[in-house]
């Protein structure tokens, strides 16, 4: 299982990264042909809208592994450690349970109803499905490292940490 982790992870790691380097780089053009050019490019912001979503939703999924997405710990924290982990496994399976049927099943009936309707995005001219597709594809990368969280809790053993991330 640690292999696969491993390998989810590292294309987190790139795709996450590329797509921050791609919105640096629509952000800066958009700054260059509005102010320097005279001439703003029309699909700039569409592009960067979009890549904010996807850097946002994929980027909650990575957050979640790592651990520092926003969760609070104050009150497990004064429990004993036996309870504290079943707390652990009640929380991380109803993180699991939502991000299935919220994110990718109602992410994924979003995906369908705007793919059926033929909704196009303005300005870049693609379906916006291919847009929403990052909620359910979020989703189950949730679902993914929450599943993988609940078997290393069931074992008793930390989840190994993202590598070049400590």
């Amino acid at each position: 299982m640690t292999k696969v982790v491993h390998t989810v992870d590292t294309v987190l790691k790139w795709f996450l990264a590329s797509l921050m380097a791609a919105i640096v780089l629509v952000v800066s053009w958009q700054v260059i042909s509005r102010f320097v050019l005279n001439a703003p490019s029309s699909i700039t912001e569409e592009l960067s809208r979009t890549l904010l979503i996807w850097i946002g939703m994929v980027g909650a999924a990575f957050a979640y592994r790592t651990g520092v997405h926003l969760g609070l710990d104050i009150v497990t924290q004064k429990f004993p450690k036996a309870v504290q982990r079943k707390l652990a496994m009640v929380l991380t399976a109803s993180v699991v349970l939502f991000a299935i049927a919220v994110m990718v099943v109602g992410g994924g009936n979003l995906v369908a109803l705007t793919y059926e309707l033929n909704q196009m995005s303005a300005a870049l001219d693609i379906k916006m499905a291919y847009i929403y597709i990052a909620v359910p594809l979020s989703g189950l990368l949730i679902a993914f490292y929450g599943v993988c969280q609940l078997y290393y809790l069931a074992a008793n053993k930390p989840m190994q940490p993202v590598e070049g991330m400590h």
